[in-house]
């Protein structure tokens, strides 16, 4: 889709081919039927957008909730874009920390952090080199009558002058043509560029790869990894005046349902305690704990195992162990049944004598290929319904390979706990 065929689908005609097309079957079967019977009425190229835009709205429902199916996108634009859960939730800190001074983003990208931070009463700015996903994040600013709060225009971020603004957000690029880019001085722009703009206001928030290495936030920074559903979505530093007073966080989000207008999602925030040293090492207890993916990027491990009253049973792998059962959201706990030398005959032989036929593998420190093992163990076909379930963790003490036969905790027995 280019601009010209975007700039159709706002027309009048493009909106009724765009409500026409959301009806219609648009399932592997469907598609080309659907296809050919809207080009009987309808220019080729408008039909393709408009089929195109309800494809990606379907896609976008993940991130976007009900929100989804007024937004308008691009394939990379919506892989690039923030979840809503996640713009609302920085929105917020936004709107606690800052005056009602404008906000300059930088590559905005189709908009859903400007939208955000707009629903939230912040006024913004929103720059972005691409032509079409420029176009495409005004459409969604109308989409939503923020106009008044939001506007975007385009431009290159490296030109901007952020005086007379009171912050800046910026999304550097972090995606090439040969894949995710991991190195930030390969961002694009390159991370430094950002910062440099960024410390001309009295504060910053820069989104950047959740693999950001810790030697890579500069002095005086917040880093803040944030999960949504056990999953590490995206990191973000914040600078100056929006900055908190710790150096790392770890966020976790809970969607009971997708974010629209109004709705939140659970947040629950780890931040270090000064006073803890390194964790215990300790052997294993009746207890695990897998702590949240975004806990153990901002090195808070020790906080989760001082939660739990656990330790470490290997000091360079981040599984809790411990005698207690002790509800917490940063860490999923699972229930150590046995704790085996690893030997494929012997896991056999153990998991047949249980009557497990569901297994879900866990690995951290093992060099084990989890696919290959399934078969190997026999649990390649789909296990008939009610079979006995149980989950492998694959690990390691010292240079000895364990495996440890648990089961998850339930949430009922978690509370019981209490």
């Amino acid at each position: 889709m280019d601009i010209a065929a975007f700039s159709n689908l706002l027309t009048p005609s493009g909106q009724a081919v765009l409500a026409e097309a959301a009806g219609a079957d648009l399932s592997e079967n469907g598609l080309i039927t659907t296809a050919s019977r809207l080009r009987e009425h309808h220019h080729a190229d408008l039909v393709a957008a408009a089929l195109t835009q309800v494809r990606l709205r379907e896609r976008a429902r993940a991130k976007f909730g009900e929100d989804a199916a007024r937004m308008y996108f691009t394939p990379a634009g919506l892989e690039q874009s923030t979840r809503a859960s996640v713009a609302a939730y920085r929105a917020r800190r936004f709107a606690t920390s800052v005056s009602s001074a404008s906000t300059l983003e930088l590559g905005c990208g189709i908009g859903g952090d400007l939208i955000a931070r707009a629903r939230a009463g912040l006024r913004g700015v929103g720059v972005e080199l691409d032509p079409l996903t420029a176009a495409v994040a005004r459409a969604n600013v109308a989409a939503f009558g923020l106009g008044e709060l939001a506007s975007v225009r385009e431009g290159d971020a490296t030109r901007e002058d952020p005086g007379g603004y009171g912050t800046v957000f910026a999304d550097p690029g972090r995606r090439t043509a040969r894949g995710r880019v991991f190195d930030p001085r390969s961002y694009e722009p390159p991370l430094d560029t950002v910062l440099e703009l960024a410390g001309q206001v009295g504060g910053a928030c820069v989104k950047v790869a959740p693999g950001i290495p810790h030697e890579a936030v500069p002095a005086g920074a917040e880093a803040e990894w944030i999960s949504v559903g056990g999953e590490v979505k995206e990191a973000a530093l914040w600078l100056g005046d929006l900055a908190g007073d710790v150096r790392r966080r770890a966020t976790l989000m809970t969607e009971e349902k997708l974010i629209t207008e109004g709705d939140r999602a659970s947040v629950e925030t780890l931040t270090p305690d000064p006073g803890l040293g390194d964790p215990a090492v300790r052997e294993w207890g009746r207890y695990l704990y897998e702590p949240d993916g975004a806990v153990i990027r901002a090195h808070l491990v020790a906080e989760v195992a001082a939660r739990v009253n656990g330790g470490l049973a290997d000091p360079l792998i981040a599984y809790v162990t411990s005698d207690d059962l002790v509800p917490t959201p940063f860490a999923a706990a699972y229930e150590i049944e046995d704790v085996l030398g690893f030997s494929l005959k012997r896991l056999k032989a153990e998991l047949r004598r249980r009557e497990v036929g569901v297994l879900t593998i866990k690995k951290r420190g093992s060099a084990v290929d989890v696919d290959r093992l399934r078969r190997d163990l026999g649990f390649a076909r789909r296990a008939p319904r009610g079979a006995k379930e149980m989950t492998l963790v694959l690990t390691r003490v010292a240079a000895a390979p364990i495996a440890l036969l648990t089961r998850p905790v339930s949430h009922r027995a978690l509370n019981q706990s209490q």
